[in-house]
C-alpha cells in the first residue's frame, strides 16, 4: 500500500474511531482520534501533486483545524469541575459562576476563531481550483442560498432579546466561519470533482460551523442573563432562569463529531480530486454544456 493511500485509510479510521468514542461518552478519546484523523489527512494533502497554491491553502486549513482540536483536547484535560450550591449574593455568584462561565466563552471564542481561519483557507483552496462550467454550480448555489436563509432565520432569534453589539462582539468568529463555508459551498459546484466530494464536504462544514455559532451564542446568552439579573426572571434569589422559549434541537455528540470530521475530510479530498481531474484532462473545456464524464472524440 502506498503511503498516501495508507494515510487516507488512517484518516478514515481515525474519524470512525472518534465518532465511536463520542457515542460511548469518551470525550478525551474522541478528541484524540479526531486529532489523529486530521494529522493523517494533513499528510495525505501534503503528499499530493496538485497545484501548489491550492494544496498549501487546503493544508493550512487542515492545520488550523488540527490546532483547534489539540487545544480543545488540552482544555478538556485541564478542566476541573467544581460542583456545589450557588451562594446567595451577587458577589458570591460572580465568583462561583460567572468567572468559569466567562472563561468557557473565551475558550469557545478562540476555538471559533481558529475554525474560521481554517475555513477561510479551505475557501481559498476552492477558489484556486479551475472552473469547470457555470451550470454545474447552479445546484450548489441554490443549496447555499437555502442554507443561508435557514441560518439567517434561525440566528435572528438570538438578536431579539440581547444587545446586538455585545452579541456580535462575541460570536463574530463563528458567524464568519458559517458565512465563509456557505459561500465556498456556493462556488464549489463549478469546481466539483466527478463524485462531488467537495460540495458534500463543504455542506457538512456549513452545518458544523452553524452549530458552533448556535452553541457559542447560547452559552453567551446564558452568561449575559446571569451577569444582568435585572433583565432576567428569577426562580430563587441569586439564581437566574432563562426566559427564552426557543427549543433547540439537541444532536448526539457522536453525530456532531462525525459531521465535523467528515466535512473537513471530504472537502480536502474533494479539492485534491478536482484539481487532479482538471490536470489530467486539460484538453477538455467544461463550459457547462459538455459532460465531464465523457471523453472527447479523437
Amino acid at each position: 500500500m502506498r503511503l498516501p493511500i495508507g494515510l487516507l485509510v488512517a484518516s478514515v479510521a481515525g474519524g470512525l474511531l472518534s465518532a465511536a468514542a463520542a457515542l460511548l461518552a469518551m470525550p478525551a478519546a474522541s478528541m484524540q482520534f479526531g486529532l489523529v484523523m486530521l494529522l493523517a489527512l494533513l499528510g495525505y494533502v501534503l503528499l499530493d501533486r496538485g497545484p501548489r497554491r491550492m494544496r498549501w491553502a487546503v493544508a493550512a486549513g487542515v492545520v488550523l483545524l488540527a490546532v483547534v482540536a489539540a487545544r480543545r483536547l488540552l482544555w478538556h484535560q485541564e478542566q476541573v469541575v467544581d460542583v456545589g450550591w450557588v451562594t446567595y449574593g451577587p458577589a458570591a455568584a460572580e465568583t462561583s459562576n460567572l468567572g468559569p462561565w466567562r472563561e468557557s466563552i473565551d475558550r469557545q471564542w478562540l476555538a471559533a476563531l481558529g475554525v474560521a481561519l481554517g475555513v477561510v483557507c479551505l475557501a481559498v483552496g476552492v477558489v484556486a481550483l479551475p472552473s469547470r462550467g457555470r451550470r454545474r454550480g447552479v445546484a450548489t448555489a441554490a443549496v447555499a442560498l437555502l442554507l443561508l436563509a435557514w441560518f439567517g432565520l434561525d440566528s435572528t432569534r438570538e438578536f431579539v432579546d440581547y444587545p446586538l453589539p455585545d452579541l456580535l462582539g462575541t460570536v463574530w468568529p463563528a458567524l464568519l466561519a458559517t458565512l465563509v463555508s456557505i459561500g465556498a459551498l456556493a462556488l464549489s459546484g463549478g469546481r466539483a470533482d466527478r463524485r462531488w466530494l467537495l460540495p458534500v464536504g463543504l455542506f457538512l462544514l456549513s452545518l458544523t460551523t452553524a452549530d458552533a455559532y448556535s452553541d457559542l451564542a447560547g452559552v453567551w446568552s446564558g452568561w449575559w442573563e446571569m451577569a444582568h439579573p435585572d433583565q432576567s426572571a428569577f426562580l430563587v434569589l441569586g439564581m437566574a432562569v432563562s426566559t427564552s422559549r426557543d427549543d433547540s434541537l439537541e444532536v448526539s455528540s457522536a453525530v456532531e463529531t462525525a459531521v465535523a470530521l467528515a466535512g473537513a475530510g471530504l472537502a480536502a479530498v474533494g479539492a485534491l480530486r478536482s484539481s487532479r481531474e482538471a490536470t489530467d484532462r486539460p484538453d477538455v473545456p467544461l463550459t457547462g454544456h459538455e459532460d465531464p464524464d465523457k471523453t472527447p472524440p479523437a
